[in-house]
């Protein structure tokens, strides 16, 4: 059992709060360019606020390797939030230390602090023991909201809980475990899982599960290429990853699901905009598959029209170039009208989450996980350490 933040008791206490806000600066204002991180965590914080706790966030930002980079401070961050949240947020130049220590102290009820770039220090990703216990002396409670690492074993997802008095989940990862946990277990039939993106090494774990659990299995993105060649179907000069060959034919021999792969697609002579396209069934040598083709569109979009429950995740061709975008926008459009009918929606995070944003279409399905290898290795079946140090015993 996962207490959420709403069952905790928090009014004047130290709430230490895992957000994610790692968010993309821009290289020239360094201002933050994009601020979806910032408001997915708002709900919490502002619970925390109105609820009178001395609220400190932490998150990290970037890869800046255990080292200052102070190009990878969380300061934009900060502002972004105090702007949102109509008041003042006070800014730590670093996550432990005196000064932390100080400006924790002094906190009032309702008041919020941020601490620096926690992968500032080496100690984080090494999920060290000794600055583990020195973030847990900062809380009287830790709530985690920062779905995007619950699979990393760090210091301030794992290490500094089990020293934090009282434990918990904040909305964000409340909402992602309640629409996620039922694609493994309990999903409404017909069930049908698109899966998308370049590799096949990058999703055969989650094929594994799923091909046991959906009705159907929707193939698109440059790995299709794979299981296409697998079937002994030509694929031109289309990205092929041959040491995955047996593989993806192994998972069409023992697949119980309703396995579909493109029937026809958008090819070029080079993965860029700008010159000439055509849609083909069969790929000449010479030309790649860039997209899915228009039959293949509709067969996909009726199999979503027609499911009760429906998980996306990897785009079904090169989207982020116009001549390439069709195919993930037809999918991203059959999402919206399912979720109309009633159908639960659930969008993987990572290039399917940014996909469905472009389009302006992100709040018109179930959900959008904010982290997309976390919720690919909670489809995997595998423990998310950040979610399990949350648990107690019933």
């Amino acid at each position: 059992m996962i207490k959420s933040i709403e069952q905790l008791d928090i009014a004047g206490k130290r709430l230490f709060v895992r957000v994610d806000f790692n968010v993309p600066l821009d290289k020239n204002t360094g201002k933050v360019k994009d601020d979806a991180r910032i408001r997915a965590a708002l709900p919490t914080i502002q619970y925390a606020v109105g609820r009178g706790a001395r609220v400190i966030l932490a998150s990290h930002l970037g890869r800046p390797d255990g080292k200052v980079v102070p190009e990878m401070s969380l300061e934009p961050a900060g502002a972004v939030l105090s702007r949102l949240l109509g008041r003042d947020v006070i800014f730590a130049d670093d996550c432990v230390g005196d000064g932390v220590r100080k400006l924790v102290g002094e906190l009032r009820e309702g008041q919020v602090l941020l601490l620096e770039n926690l992968r500032f220090r080496p100690e984080e990703e090494a999920n060290d023991d000794e600055f583990s216990r020195e973030l847990a002396a900062l809380a009287d409670v830790y709530v985690d909201d920062a779905f995007g690492t619950v699979h990393r074993a760090h210091a301030s997802t794992v290490g500094m809980v089990k020293y934090v008095a009282a434990k918990g989940a904040g909305f964000l990862v409340s909402s992602e475990l309640k629409h996620l946990q039922p694609l493994l277990k309990g999903a409404a039939k017909p069930y049908v899982a698109i899966l998308g993106g370049a590799k096949v090494s990058d999703k055969i774990k989650v094929i594994d599960q799923l091909i046991t659990k959906v009705d159907a299995l929707l193939i698109g993105g440059a790995m299709a290429y794979t299981f296409l060649q697998a079937r002994g179907v030509a694929v031109g000069s289309s990205r092929v990853e041959k040491d995955k060959i047996d593989l993806a034919r192994r998972v069409l021999e023992k697949s119980r699901a309703d396995l579909l792969l493109p029937v026809d697609h958008v090819v070029a002579a080079e993965p860029k905009g700008g010159i000439p396209t055509q849609v083909v069934e069969n790929i000449p040598q010479g030309q790649l598959g860039l997209d899915i083709g228009p039959k293949t569109r509709e067969q996909y979009a009726r199999r979503v029209r027609e499911a009760r429950t429906v998980f996306w995740n990897g785009p079904m061709g090169m989207f982020e170039v116009r001549e390439y975008a069709a195919g993930t926008r037809a999918v991203a459009e059959a999402l919206v009208e399912a979720t109309r009918k009633g159908t639960q929606t659930v969008v993987g995070g990572g290039d399917s989450a940014a996909a469905i944003a472009e389009f302006g279409l992100a709040d018109k399905v179930t959900h959008v996980s904010t982290g997309g290898g976390a919720s690919l290795e909670f489809l995997e079946g595998r423990e998310l350490p950040g979610v399990k140090v949350l648990e107690e015993r019933a």
